[in-house]
């Protein structure tokens, strides 16, 4: 077998290799930013009305705040993204789901399912 011919198995065998792994590497957020602001981590899918309904609700009042709180969205669509160190360590067993932390990590609210703009509003004002 000459030089050429081994390079080319290689390259066969190496590349398919690699181009799985880096698809198949999750993207998503699995560490959330470092910051002494209070953070707000929504857990949605894009097949669920409620979520697209409560992206809606981030959409408009999140500009406000943006400066005052720290906002990550997940997208939960399929079981490779149950891996998600953010899904687990929440405890999140459905969607839309909303965690809202202090500026120290601690978990104040939760809301399961869509809510109100309002009731997000009122939690969000007073964060600290």
């Amino acid at each position: 077998m000459n030089k050429k011919s081994i390079i080319t198995i290689l390259a066969i065998i190496i590349l398919p290799l690699l181009a799985f792994w880096g698809l198949s590497w999750n993207k998503d957020a699995t560490a959330l930013a470092d910051s002494n602001l209070p953070q707000i981590i929504k857990f949605s899918s894009s097949m669920c009305l409620e979520c697209k309904e409560v992206e809606k609700i981030f959409n408009e009042i999140m500009p406000k705040y943006k400066d005052k709180v720290s906002y990550t969205a997940i997208v939960v669509d399929s079981r490779k993204d149950m891996n998600n160190k953010l899904i687990k360590k929440y405890n999140i067993t459905l969607v839309p789901t909303v965690v809202m932390l202090d500026s120290n990590g601690k978990e104040c609210k939760r809301f399961e399912g869509a809510a109100e703009k309002e009731e997000y509003e009122e939690v969000i004002k007073g964060l600290k």
